[in-house]
């Protein structure tokens, strides 16, 4: 698979569950949808932060450093895409519960900068 055409369908598929994210807030009723329509609705909400912070971060790293090294690096965009679509998803999961608090917030960041850690780490 080449560069353009990761690029190209992660484009794709960041659009269309941004598509969804907005029909399942449009139709879904959040007190009669149930648990399903919450699962729905975090389930997407995750697959379009993940998609749309790793097309920004890939940016970015195509902005500020040679792009060849960005291109090298489009695992770890991806990768962190995903923690920060984690800590999204996380906390706003945390806030439907109502058990959100500061201190809660930044042990859920914490837990995601140990994760990166290791995944730095290892390498």
């Amino acid at each position: 698979m080449t560069i353009k055409s990761y690029i190209w369908g992660m484009r794709l598929i960041t659009l269309f569950s941004a598509l969804v994210l907005v029909l399942i807030v449009y139709y879904i009723d959040p007190n009669s949808g149930g648990v399903i329509g919450k699962l729905l609705f975090y389930l997407v909400l995750f697959f379009f932060s993940s998609g749309l912070f790793s097309l920004i971060l890939l940016w970015l790293r195509r902005k500020i450093i040679s792009e060849e090294t960005a291109f090298s690096n489009v695992g770890l965009s991806f990768r962190q895409g995903i923690l920060l679509a984690l800590l999204i998803s996380g906390l706003m999961v945390m806030q439907s519960f109502r058990i959100l608090v500061w201190w809660d917030g930044l042990l859920l960041l914490a837990g995601i900068f140990l994760i990166e850690l290791y995944f730095l780490s290892r390498n």
